[in-house]
């Protein structure tokens, strides 16, 4: 089993998207404001460490239990250390997946947010490469 990240992929990009000054009511709707406070650039809000971050885009419902659909997009950052109950995308036996990582009284697991889908406790005879932790999940609405 194998915890380390693979090499870190190069990804400079900035994108400033206009902000606007007013938050937006979930409730009753509040006058409009005209004006855009500044730009926004996502990459601040979403991204800690730009050298260690990556996309991918889901696929499958293992994960639907806790917020994360097929097709949504997950930002995953390989300098974050996986612990127990956090989100990882991994490489087991070679397929790629994204499931909860689960570590207790030495035993180590992936845990699915789906009741169809088992846990799958790693053995020694299991192949395990945490490719890094999901720190946002971004989806259509």
């Amino acid at each position: 089993m194998n915890v380390n990240p693979p090499t870190p992929f190069e990804a400079n990009t900035s994108l400033a998207i206009p902000l606007a000054a007013a938050s937006v009511q979930a409730g009753f709707p509040s006058p409009a404001e005209d004006h855009v406070e500044r730009s926004l650039d996502l990459n601040e809000h979403l991204i800690r460490n730009p050298a260690a971050t990556f996309f991918v885009t889901v696929r499958g419902e293992s994960m639907r239990d806790a917020g994360i659909a097929s097709g949504d997009l997950l930002v995953v950052d390989r300098s974050v250390r996986a612990a127990d109950r956090r989100v990882v995308v991994a490489m087991l036996d070679g397929d790629f997946t994204v499931k909860r990582f689960r570590q207790q009284a030495g035993r180590v697991w992936l845990e699915a947010a789906n009741d169809a889908f088992p846990p799958v406790e790693l053995k020694e005879d299991r192949d395990l490469v945490i490719w890094g932790v999901v720190t946002y999940v971004i989806h259509q609405a």
